[in-house]
C-alpha cells in the first residue's frame, strides 16, 4: 500500500509535468522569433519568454498548491518561503543565452523540496521534445523510459558535461587531459538531466549556481542513483535564505563524483 505522502508526491509530480510542458509551449512561441531582451546584470539576459513562462508557472503551481512556498529566478524573493515545509523552486527558462542564440540547450526547470530536500524534479526541453522527470522513490525517467546514472571509476573513461561559458573563459584548460572528454553544454539543468539518464558520466561546474539552476536536476540525479555535492564536498540543501550555492557543483555516480572532486581540488 502506497503511503499518503507518496501519493501526494505523485500528484505534485503530475502537476509539475503538465505545467512544465505548457510553459514550454509558451517559450516556443518566441524561439527564433521576435521578443524583447533585457539585462538583469552583466551577461545575465532575460527575455519576454522567461517572464511569460514564469508568470504562468507561478499562477499554475501556486493555484494547485496554495500552501507551498515559491522561489524562482524571475520572481522577487520573499522570506515567507523559509517557513514553508514544501517549496516550488523554479527556473522558467534555464539556458536563456542558448535560447537567444538559437541553440536548443535550454529547459523549463521545476523542482519541489520538502524540508530542504528535493522530492520532485521536472526538466522539459521544448525544442528537442525531451522531458526528464522523477520523484522521491519513483526513479528518473526520460520520455517515460527509466534510466540511471552511469557507473565509472576511472577519470580516463568519463565524459564530463561542463559550461560553455566556463570553457570559453579557459577555466577547464587545466583539466583537458584529466578526462576522456569535456563536453560543453548550455543550460545547467539540462546538463544535470543528461547526466541523470546516463548520456554523460558527470556534471560539473566551477562557478557558483543558484538553487533554481539545480534543484530539479538534483532530484533527478538522486533518483537515478547518484549524488550531488558542492566543491567543498557538502551535499546540497535547498530553500536556504542565501540561494547561491558556492563555489561550484559536481553530480553523478558517487564514485565518479568522488574522483572528480579530488581531481578538481588537487593542488
Amino acid at each position: 500500500m502506497v503511503s499518503n505522502i507518496n501519493l501526494k508526491i505523485e500528484d505534485d509530480l503530475e502537476i509539475a509535468l503538465k505545467a512544465s510542458k505548457k510553459a514550454g509551449d509558451i517559450i516556443m512561441k518566441y524561439y527564433k522569433h521576435d521578443y524583447e531582451i533585457n539585462e538583469k546584470g552583466y551577461h545575465n539576459p532575460v527575455t519576454t519568454a522567461d517572464k511569460e513562462a514564469d508568470s504562468f508557472l507561478k499562477n499554475t503551481l501556486l493555484d494547485a498548491r496554495p500552501d507551498y512556498g515559491w522561489l524562482s529566478e524571475e520572481t522577487i524573493d520573499s522570506t515567507s518561503r523559509l517557513s514553508k515545509e514544501r517549496v516550488w523552486i523554479v527556473d522558467p527558462l534555464d539556458g536563456t543565452k542558448e535560447f537567444i542564440e538559437g541553440v536548443s540547450q535550454f529547459v523549463v526547470s521545476v523542482g519541489l523540496v520538502q524540508n530542504g530536500k528535493p522530492i520532485v524534479g521536472v526538466l522539459h526541453n521544448p525544442a528537442t521534445n525531451e522531458t526528464f522527470y522523477g520523484g522521491s522513490g519513483y526513479g528518473t525517467f526520460l520520455n517515460d523510459e527509466e534510466f540511471s546514472v552511469t557507473k565509472k571509476d576511472s577519470l580516463r573513461n568519463m565524459t564530463i558535461l561542463n559550461s560553455r561559458s566556463e570553457t570559453r573563459r579557459g577555466l577547464w584548460d587545466p583539466f583537458k587531459n584529466s578526462f576522456k572528454k569535456l563536453e560543453p553544454i548550455g543550460s545547467v539543468a539540462y546538463k544535470m538531466g543528461l547526466t541523470a539518464v546516463g548520456k554523460a558520466d558527470v556534471f560539473a561546474t566551477l562557478r557558483p549556481k543558484n538553487e533554481w539552476d539545480v534543484c530539479a536536476g538534483v532530484c533527478l540525479i538522486n533518483e537515478a542513483g547518484g549524488i550531488s555535492i558542492d566543491l567543498n564536498g557538502n551535499e546540497l540543501e535547498f530553500n536556504k535564505k542565501k540561494t547561491l550555492i558556492e563555489p561550484g557543483i559536481i553530480a553523478g555516480y558517487n564514485l565518479s563524483v568522488e574522483k572528480t572532486f579530488k581531481e578538481l581540488n588537487k593542488e
